[in-house]
């Protein structure tokens, strides 16, 4: 009988203004688990980065996925989401039984998945998923803060902070800001009739 493995998937990226967002799909090995897998958000930095190094090292298979600032705006930011959703799982090493995914919205895979509501924090496999993708995008964005200066991407990872609005009312948007989305169509706007 062939193994039945299960691949978790979660997204980082949805809420800021921009970049990307980034997905992972993970298939965890049963023969070598992994302590303190949880949500990423509740995880301190070094611990998320502790681990996500453990998950690549441990895990039977990852696979990362992404959508640009340009796909989320050609999409929509959850169209865009579930490409790259699906982006992660076709690139997984091993073709999972089962793919469990967080949220309420799962990508068009051929493969039986199931969507979780806060699996990030009670499914292993999606747990390691949050965790992968949110270390990959969080240095990605601190590397845009250096193409990018004076927007404090390495600080707020593009979220909508007060830093970061005060930036986009002084700067107008950047290469990478979602042209989609209110705010940086407003900066632009804005910064055309001054």
């Amino acid at each position: 009988m062939s193994p039945y493995w299960i691949a978790g998937v979660d997204e980082v990226g949805r809420g800021p203004l921009a970049g990307p967002v980034v997905t992972a799909a993970v298939i965890l090995d049963p023969e070598r688990p992994i302590e303190g897998l949880r949500d990423s958000k509740k995880l301190a930095e070094k611990r998320r980065e502790a681990l996500a190094e453990e998950i690549r090292d441990k895990a039977l298979a990852w696979a990362m996925g992404r959508a640009d600032h340009h796909e989320i705006d050609q999409l929509n930011i959850l169209q865009a989401s579930l490409l790259a959703m699906k982006r992660a799982v076709e690139a997984l090493a091993v073709r999972p039984s089962e793919v469990l995914v967080d949220g309420n919205r799962l990508p068009t895979i051929d493969i039986p998945a199931r969507a979780i509501i806060g699996g990030d924090d009670s499914v292993a496999e999606i747990s390691a998923a949050s965790i992968l993708a949110k270390v990959v995008r969080d240095r990605e964005m601190s590397d845009y803060d250096l193409t990018y200066p004076g927007y404090g991407f390495a600080r707020h990872k593009g979220y909508p902070t007060a830093q970061h609005m005060q930036a986009l009312r002084e700067q107008g948007p950047c290469e990478i800001h979602r042209m989609s989305f209110g705010p940086c169509q407003q900066s632009h706007l804005d910064l055309q009739t001054r």
